[in-house]
């Protein structure tokens, strides 16, 4: 099973996540996308899907036209995993 990250183990992986927000109480992070338009997103979110599959770790998302907000827990651990701060640094990495 994946354990839930610690308090201070929490802390320190959302230093370098600035772009994501912590879900009290340290449940999952949230991160908003804006892009051009529709197409641009849903190109976005494939990429995304690809890198979640790949992973095993599936985000709860939406998207509306050219928003997406994606939200990254682990339900087994019930809460903040390590696999969810790997996801969001590597969706962070199809923006640079």
């Amino acid at each position: 099973m994946v354990e839930r990250l610690s308090d201070a183990a929490r802390q320190a992986a959302m230093f370098d996540l600035t772009q994501w927000q912590l879900e009290e109480p340290a449940e999952a992070i949230v991160r908003r996308f804006k892009f051009k338009d529709f197409s641009e997103a849903f190109a976005f979110m494939t990429r995304v899907a690809l890198l979640a599959d790949a992973a095993g770790h599936h985000p709860e998302w939406s998207n509306v036209y050219n928003n997406v907000t994606i939200r990254l827990t682990t339900h087994d651990a019930r809460g903040l995993s390590e696999k969810d701060i790997a996801l969001a640094h590597r969706i962070d990495a199809l923006l640079d």
